[in-house]
């Protein structure tokens, strides 16, 4: 007698998906375990000296596994990538290392936002048809959600699994993500560079790295002012 779930071809797509994943993980841990363990924990340690030397230890293959590393990251949605970001800027140079980081990064945020709407988007369009309040975030985000996401993208360090989880689960569009992260990324993964870089490199750039400071400083100042005001 053949189980119900085998009888749902959605529910067979969700198993195999996940069955894949798993073997993706462990293909990764049997043949390059040593490897994405040393890179991994480098780039999320904070250490961001160590991490520049064992990235320009591969030399020009160092641009591809950066890239990778970083979409991993993103891709999880669980470490920060700022320090990957930071050796970005030191190795590459700003105006590469800046695009290296943006394009990486949006990648990996829709890889997640993929992966979570196909996983989870049946469940969350459960709970929202149970609640008017769900139901009207849910149209305003398939109305203006490119416009909402871009602008958080656009904030710097803000938390990426939330904003990418909340994309996942709305009626946003996929184009339209994908759009908004291309726009929104671009200048606080570009803030994220400079700033990381400056501050490695704080005698010679104390001047920018300041102004650059009080510039986020007064954005995250205004955007809390802003969503104070539109919550009254």
């Amino acid at each position: 007698m053949k189980k119900d779930w085998l009888k749902n071809p959605d529910v067979c797509a969700k198993v195999t998906a996940a069955l894949l994943l798993v073997a993706l993980f462990l293909g990764i841990h049997f043949f390059a375990d040593d490897f994405f363990n040393k890179t991994f924990t480098l780039a999320i340690s904070g250490n961001v000296n160590g991490l520049v030397e064992y990235l320009r230890s591969f030399g020009p293959w160092a641009i591809l596994i950066s890239f990778v590393l970083d979409v991993l990251i993103n891709a999880g949605s669980v470490f920060p990538s700022i320090f990957l970001s930071t050796a970005n800027g030191l190795i590459f140079g700003l105006p590469l290392g800046i695009t290296i980081s943006w394009l990486a990064e949006t990648t990996g945020v829709v890889i997640s936002f993929y992966l979570m709407r196909f996983f989870f988007r049946d469940t969350a369009q459960k709970l929202i048809e149970k609640s008017n309040s769900l139901k009207s975030i849910d149209e305003a985000s398939s109305k203006h959600g490119l416009e909402w996401m871009a602008f958080a993208r656009a904030l710097p360090y803000f938390p990426s699994g939330i904003l990418t989880a909340v994309g996942a689960v709305s009626s946003m569009s996929a184009r339209d993500y994908i759009i908004a992260n291309l726009i929104g990324k671009f200048p606080s993964t570009a803030l994220e560079v400079v700033i990381g870089h400056d501050v490695v490199n704080f005698q010679e750039h104390s001047q920018r790295l300041t102004i650059l400071i009080l510039v986020v400083g007064a954005v995250f100042f205004a955007y809390k002012k802003w969503f104070y005001k539109k919550g009254k």
